[in-house]
């Protein structure tokens, strides 16, 4: 059958629409609640969440927004132990008590100490003897001057008979008083017997009060989502991740209806029980809907958008990215399950116009990509500060990723040849910007999203929703948006 012009539909992205303002009783943008969620059964206060990009999200990444009240995904670029101790890292950043802390033998020597302590980035370590009994507490102060380091730590330790403990079933207003009143940073929590129930910190405590929007699981500890593959070692990186506590597993292809995509929600579900599962990429109802049906507790929405990516161009394949979100919104509404817009976001007004289109959470590539807290160094260039980006289908992330799976077995120079007669890159590599801390660019986005609902009269995202009016605009329309007729000063 022949496709005729008039079975041409129109999609549309961004730049082809604005919201037509409502009245609005709102005072204030504070009076506005961007409290939403990231899948089935996780919420959050706001709906961004860090792309699963190895230029973008690792533990600083996610870190940094779990505790403004969003979420990372841990992209799986990584060898699985490595990808593990990211995961880990974010939960173990704070809690309400520390339930497996990180701790030493006495026989361990203050240079081991040291290490431990910066790998992990804490301020201490609880000394413990084989059964679990405490021994002592080993800080950083107590070591950082130390110039022996095959000292033993239970030569500088502060012994248990010094310490201040709390017994098991303390409540955090007992504990943050035994810790103003000793001075004191770090509580270990006892069993009767003497062995190690948990540990709680001033750290802690304080963070709470700082960021009172932050993203927790049950225990106190920051949520963090990471992805994996649907080939390989996908199902054992799943199951490591789950022993580290993952809040979510994101099921990463960059085809999302697919066989291959579905069968993996199948198997996850299956075997791994109730974790939440986000699964994509797709760009239709139908895939949507398929995905679903699989068990996907959320569904990634975005195909050829983002801004390093090229999927459009080599493949002629895809769908503007409003179509796309209102389409497959319009299908995770029947099963109450949350869609992730996935790329095109460039301005804070996207954000609003894409959760008024239908998603819950919009997920950011390249805008967190220059950030302090993403992965990589930043590049001087000409005076000025850069950070990479780049696709993960770019030509430059397939050689990496083909070398770190060789582990070693081949030479880098014939794995690059190879990779360049198999592969048509899908993405490119680039510099963006050094913008300074993820949490400014946050501001921006939730702030313009706060703005753009108070213009709509809405005091949350599902009446953004549902009283949306959306207006086509022309060019000229969109010149009229930008600013025009001035010379710019900054």
């Amino acid at each position: 059958m022949r496709v005729s012009h008039q079975e041409f539909r129109t999609g549309l992205t961004y730049d082809d629409v604005l919201l037509v303002p409502k009245y609005s009783e709102i005072k204030s943008r504070k009076d506005v609640s961007t409290t939403t969620k990231f899948s089935r059964n996780i919420s959050m206060s706001i709906p961004i969440v860090s792309a699963n990009m190895d230029t973008v999200t690792e533990s600083s990444m996610a870190i940094a927004l779990a505790r403004l009240g969003g979420i990372g995904v841990i992209h799986r670029f990584l060898p699985v132990a490595d990808q593990v101790a990211e995961v880990s890292k974010v939960k173990r950043s704070e809690g309400i008590v520390i339930e497996d802390p990180i701790t030493l033998l006495p026989d361990r020597t203050v240079g081991e100490a040291l290490e431990v302590i910066r790998k992990h980035d804490i301020g201490g370590i609880v000394v413990l003897y084989a059964d679990r009994r405490v021994a002592g507490l080993v800080t950083r102060r107590d070591i950082h001057l130390e110039e022996d380091l095959s000292v033993k730590i239970s030569e500088v330790m502060t012994p248990l008979g010094n310490l201040i403990t709390a017994q098991k079933g303390v409540t955090m207003e007992q504990a943050k008083e035994l810790l103003r009143k000793n001075k004191i940073e770090k509580l270990p929590i006892l069993e009767r017997d003497g062995r190690l129930a948990g540990l709680i910190t001033s750290k802690d405590i304080v963070k709470r009060r700082q960021f009172p929007m932050a993203t927790k699981d049950a225990k106190g500890r920051l949520r963090v989502a990471a992805a994996i593959g649907v080939k390989g070692d996908y199902m054992h990186r799943a199951e490591k991740l789950l022993e580290v506590d993952v809040d979510a597993l994101v099921v990463d292809i960059a085809h999302g209806h697919s066989a291959n995509a579905i069968d993996t929600v199948k198997e996850i579900r299956r075997r791994l029980g109730q974790v939440d599962v986000v699964a994509g990429n797709v760009a239709t109802s139908r895939g949507t809907s398929d995905l679903i049906k699989a068990g996907a507790d959320a569904v990634k929405v975005g195909v050829g958008s983002g801004s390093i990516c090229i999927t459009r161009i080599v493949t002629g394949v895809g769908v503007p990215q409003l179509t796309a979100i209102i389409d497959s919104a319009n299908a995770a509404a029947e099963n109450d399950i949350p869609v992730i817009a996935d790329g095109g976001v460039r301005n804070p007004g996207d954000v609003t116009k894409s959760l008024a289109a239908g998603a819950s959470t919009v997920m950011i590539g390249s805008l967190f990509a220059g950030t302090e807290e993403s992965p990589g160094p930043t590049i001087l260039r000409e005076g000025v500060r850069y950070k990479l980006t780049r696709g993960m289908a770019s030509l430059e992330a397939s050689i990496d990723r083909k070398v770190r799976d060789s582990n070693g077995a081949s030479s880098k120079n014939g794995l690059v040849e190879e990779v360049v007669e198999e592969s048509v890159p899908e993405g490119v590599e680039g510099l963006i910007p050094y913008k300074g801390k993820v949490e400014e660019v946050v501001r921006q986005l939730v702030g313009g999203l706060r703005s753009g609902m108070s213009y709509c009269g809405a005091k949350t995202i599902t009446e953004l929703q549902r009283g949306a009016e959306f207006l086509r605009m022309s060019e000229a329309g969109l010149k009229e948006s930008r600013p025009h007729d001035i010379e710019k000063v900054v």
